[in-house]
């Protein structure tokens, strides 16, 4: 082949087309370097599912820190159940004294993922701290120990793909099932994309969790009864934000009459809202000083 002909085929054929095409009124493709050439991969689909986001309490200033609140179960979902008292009561109570201790202090924005007895999907819960740009999620449980009446004492959970024990995991496993309680099925959630968030996350916010975690328990010394082995880590959903610093605050158990107790009064509610108060203060002090 000449190079004359070899310089035909070069470019005169892709012009012949490409004249050819536009005098029929037709568009060709052409890719733009370095953007088509880049494969993309949805975790979740391309934009964020839409979830009814609560009104944010505390100082009209975006820049002050922002804190999500979640208050566990809630509908037809009661959480655990003891002596007559149901866990999505007064997770919700102790939510919204945390709410009021805080914004009484000031220079702190609050946002409750529930403020009544209503259903919020799992998924959402996290996902509300993530658009409202939340810089620290907070939930707030409490569990049962079945027949057991002895075991008490409020624990605090991070983030782990293995769970710390075999009470976290068991914890883990039913927390994650609550939608089932609700009837609720949510697309596109499956354990492969749940997993290879928790692999995305960035380490800095684990460790932040990890770090807000520590001043809960520090805090909580002397003034809130901790269960034995207080700091416990499970792979709970509702942690799996990959981009905010999460816990879960395991308040105590309903099961137990003086955890009960605690539970179920204003003066136990507000003991659990001052210690978790002035550990997230604490926590964006440091974030604000750093």
């Amino acid at each position: 082949m000449s190079f004359r002909t070899l310089l035909l085929l070069v470019v005169g054929l892709p012009a012949l087309v490409v004249g050819g095409a536009m005098a029929l009124g037709l568009t060709i493709p052409v890719p733009h370097w370095g953007r088509d050439y880049v494969l993309r991969f949805a975790l979740g689909g391309e934009e964020a599912r839409p979830v009814d986001l609560p009104d944010i309490a505390g100082p009209d200033d975006p820049t002050r820190p922002l804190v999500v609140i979640d208050a566990g179960h809630g509908g037809r979902d009661p959480g655990s159940v003891g002596g007559g008292v149901r866990e999505k009561d007064v997770v919700l109570a102790i939510a919204r004294a945390l709410r009021e201790e805080l914004l009484e202090a000031g220079g702190i924005r609050v946002a409750l993922t529930r403020e009544d007895d209503r259903i919020v999907p799992l998924a959402d819960r996290p996902e509300i701290a993530r658009q409202l740009g939340a810089d620290l999620f907070l939930s707030i449980h409490a569990d049962s120990a079945g027949e057991r009446g002895d075991v008490a004492g409020a624990s605090i959970y991070t983030l782990s793909n293995e769970a710390s024990s075999e009470a976290a995991a068991r914890f883990a496993e039913r927390e994650n099932d609550a939608d089932r309680v609700n009837g609720i099925v949510i697309e596109g959630q499956s354990e492969t994309v749940s997993a290879i968030l928790v692999e995305l996350s960035q380490s800095r916010t684990q460790e932040e969790a990890t770090e807000f975690a520590s001043l809960i328990a520090r805090e909580g010394e002397g003034r809130i009864a901790f269960h034995p082995q207080a700091r416990r880590s499970a792979a709970l959903a509702v942690l799996r934000a990959p981009d905010v610093p999460g816990v879960l605050f395991e308040s105590g158990f309903v099961t137990n009459r003086d955890d009960r107790a605690r539970l179920t009064t204003e003066e136990g509610r507000e003991a659990y809202a001052e210690v978790l108060a002035r550990a997230i203060r604490v926590y964006f002090a440091r974030r604000a000083g750093s």
